[in-house]
């Protein structure tokens, strides 16, 4: 795509927080490298934008201004900046991306997750989807998303996957650093189980204190399971828990002092700090109808860092994590199961850590964009 013009719609983007906001960063970043890219995204986005592009703003909340405003900017940017390609960064700005892209001539394209084609509100699903079909180009995130863009009507040969990408370290974090971590927050000889994401009800955490920890807890009593996280603000249609309810649930098992709150992490070197401080990411997503988990990029993010994975074979978490290589999988809602692979990958002669790395560097953002690039030519 030779002097191509991208225009990428999206409300996904920091400074709200979570692995679509990090996607549609670096999407825009990596097509900024080879394209010019323009990006309508929600208020604050500006201050936080890539280099490489160029952002308008539309109000965040409510939903329907930010779609009013973007739907307004859409038709501007297509009258003047004339784009070849217009990209919805979620299944939400799809409608606004194809009726963009015929005032220009363009293309059209959506990256969509599987909450994006599953949403369980009868306007979305008898106006939005509808959309999908008619795109030029469907780029989804994981084999199970590919299989739910098909049931929702859209032809196989329009469907590209492209797996989240993911930050390849350049060098570990130093020892000092992480013995600092650790000293501050009172995990020093702990055997550290991290969960690193928002509350949301498919996320599952409580669940896992509740039917998980207990059983890894009388097998291995040093382990503190270490969160970072909060509750989505701004998320639509999940469902959340909060942290209370969590510790609510810990406290009532006896298992407080089991348990560490981190609250939210941005600072890039802050949670590479984090990820090599432990010592097993855990990722008990739930397996619920029409909710499912489209990929599951912080196990790649936990893997790029040696961090093996456990987790429920779930939605796709199966592209995510890669049975004795990155991680373990277990059968959905198995929690006896689940508590027994982290007490397995715990065992310091666990050959899991060694391989992390390697299959962490074929998600790499300079891969997923030139593959991004690919799919928005898909014919």
């Amino acid at each position: 795509m030779v002097n191509a013009r991208i225009l990428i719609i999206t409300r996904n983007l920091p400074p709200l927080v979570g692995g679509m906001e990090r996607l549609n960063w670096h999407m825009a970043e990596e097509l900024g490298k080879q394209a010019q890219v323009q990006v309508i995204g929600p208020k604050g986005a500006a201050a936080l934008k890539p280099e490489n592009v160029t952002l308008s703003e539309a109000p965040l909340t409510p939903l329907p201004l930010f779609m009013l405003v973007a739907l307004m900017k859409a038709i501007w940017f297509a009258l003047r900046f004339k784009p070849n390609v217009v990209l919805a960064g979620s299944g939400l700005t799809a409608p606004l991306a194809w009726l963009a892209s015929k005032l220009c001539c363009a293309r059209s394209a959506a990256y969509l997750h599987g909450f994006d084609i599953t949403v369980q509100s009868k306007p979305y699903q008898k106006v939005w989807v509808p959309f999908f079909q008619r795109l030029d180009s469907v780029i989804v995130n994981s084999t199970p998303t590919k299989q739910l863009a098909l049931n929702a009507g859209v032809k196989e040969e329009k469907i590209t996957i492209v797996y989240p990408g993911v930050e390849i370290p350049c060098t570990p974090q130093p020892q000092s650093a992480i013995q600092s971590f650790k000293k501050k927050h009172g995990l020093q000889d702990k055997k550290i189980l991290l969960s690193v994401g928002r509350f949301t009800t498919r996320k599952g955490l409580k669940e896992f204190v509740e039917q998980a920890l207990p059983h890894i807890v009388q097998a291995a009593p040093n382990v503190m399971l270490v969160v970072v996280g909060e509750a989505p603000k701004n998320s639509l249609g999940a469902g959340i828990q909060s942290q209370e309810s969590i510790e609510q649930t810990a406290a009532s098992l006896g298992l407080s002092s089991h348990l560490r709150f981190l609250g939210v992490i941005t600072d890039p070197v802050r949670l590479a700090t984090v990820y090599e401080a432990a010592d097993l990411h855990v990722f008990p997503v739930r397996e619920i109808p029409n909710d499912p988990e489209g990929f599951g990029m912080v196990a790649i993010e936990a893997a790029a860092h040696g961090l093996a994975t456990v987790a429920f074979a779930t939605g796709g978490v199966v592209d995510a994590v890669e049975g004795g290589v990155s991680g373990m999988l277990v059968a959905p809602g198995d929690y006896v199961g689940f508590a027994a692979a982290v007490y397995e990958v715990l065992s310091p002669y666990n050959a899991l850590h060694a391989t992390c790395a390697k299959f962490a560097r074929g998600f790499s953002w300079s891969e997923f964009g030139g593959r991004v690039l690919q799919g928005l030519m898909h014919r």
